[in-house]
């Protein structure tokens, strides 16, 4: 009998730097802002592709609690770095004003090389972003479980958005960031491949011919890594809580580990269409959580805290082997509270209620998700 797969887990963020004066982007960042950042960290700090981004990522962790208090430690370090420097990072997935033709990408070959390909579309990455890796080390199992995992990636989305403003516009969006990065190629919901072999085929020919030169070319929401023997979760929102964060990695987490118990059992989640899984991708964008999804097995459209019930119901014996029992249930907390998203929209409201101008209230969003992303850290 093999081995079960480990299921441990990482998470990688993208923040967002800003001005504490002004409270745009800081679109050129002191050039030793990351080094300190990495020396603090010990190499879990990068560049992102913008100037005004900055990543990290935790250590490889047996479990979510583990997870979250790496997380914590590199966001607390982020913020203090950011702090000497007058600047604050925002863990949100769009900027409420800054303009994208204003920033400057990172002065990286990997990303020069990015920005020539893909011109405008490049151009309008202001947008971040939250991976979630969970440790699978055969390709086939990897396969498998990421054909049965797609089903699930609308309902993590909803549960992470944080991108209803883009330069200085309410979109009505919860999550328009995907609306932006669905410009480059290569990206939404994963192929099916029915093994292993025939997605290396498919990856090999757009290497042979030039087109990719390796598959972190590959922007899926959902993907075998090409750095680790993991499979990566792309689809979700930087959650601004860091509570939030680790909810969501739990989702992802212990959805896989429900997924290959099924298989033990010579049980597979079914396939639905394409056409489907993309409806409910595209409801979580515009609605969040605040409308149902297509429950695909009833026919129907449900409520969305009707479905997240059913999760936490399916889900628990793995949350209790996974040692996430809490994590999965703040679920309940983000229903009740509202996504990122939806307190930005009330911040920006509540402004606006009080007499604020435009811009006021917009800067009043910003102070929120200053606020926001250092809270909980101690």
């Amino acid at each position: 009998m093999s081995k079960d797969p480990p299921f441990t887990v990482g998470i990688e963020e993208e923040y967002l730097l800003v001005d504490l004066k002004t409270r745009d982007l800081a679109n050129d960042p002191p050039h030793g802002l990351v080094e300190e950042c990495e020396q603090l960290c010990g190499g879990q700090v990068s560049p992102e592709f913008l100037r005004a981004q900055i990543e990290i990522g935790t250590k490889v962790a047996r479990t979510i609690p583990e997870a979250k208090a790496d997380l914590k430690h590199l966001r607390r370090s982020v913020v203090e770095v950011a702090r000497r420097h007058g600047l604050a990072p925002i863990a949100a997935s769009t900027h409420p004003f800054a303009r994208t033709i204003q920033q400057k990408h990172t002065d990286k070959d990997r990303y020069v090389a990015l920005a020539q390909e893909m011109q405008a579309a490049a151009r309008r990455m202001l947008i971040c972003g939250m991976h979630v890796h969970v440790g699978l080390a055969d390709n086939e199992q990897r396969i498998d479980l990421m054909n049965q995992l797609s089903y699930f990636l609308p309902h993590f989305l909803a549960l992470s958005t944080s991108s209803p403003f883009w330069e200085g516009e309410q979109t009505g969006f919860k999550s328009f960031r995907l609306t932006i990065f669905s410009a480059l190629p290569r990206t939404g919901l994963p192929e099916r491949f029915a093994s292993w072999a025939e997605y290396q085929r498919h990856i090999d020919l757009l290497i042979r011919t030039g087109l990719i030169q390796d598959t972190t070319k590959i922007w899926w929401d959902l993907r075998p890594s090409f750095r680790y023997p993991t499979l990566e979760t792309r689809i979700m929102d930087c959650a601004t809580s860091v509570e939030d964060s680790a909810c969501l990695a739990a989702f992802v987490q212990t959805t896989l580990r429900m997924l290959y118990r099924l298989s033990r059992r010579n049980q597979h989640w079914r396939s639905y269409a394409h056409l489907l899984l993309t409806e409910n991708r595209w409801r979580a964008m515009r609605y969040g959580t605040d409308e149902g999804l297509l429950d695909l097995a009833r026919g129907d459209l449900v409520p969305f805290a009707e479905l997240i019930e059913e999760m936490i119901a399916m889900l628990h014996e793995d949350a209790v082997a996974l040692d996430c029992v809490k994590e999965i249930e703040h679920a309940r907390t983000i229903l009740k509270r509202g996504t990122s998203a939806h307190r930005q929209v009330r911040a920006y409201e509540e402004a606006k209620a009080r007499g604020a101008s435009e811009r006021e209230a917009l800067v009043a969003v910003v102070d929120w998700l200053v606020k926001e992303t250092a809270a909980g850290l101690d």
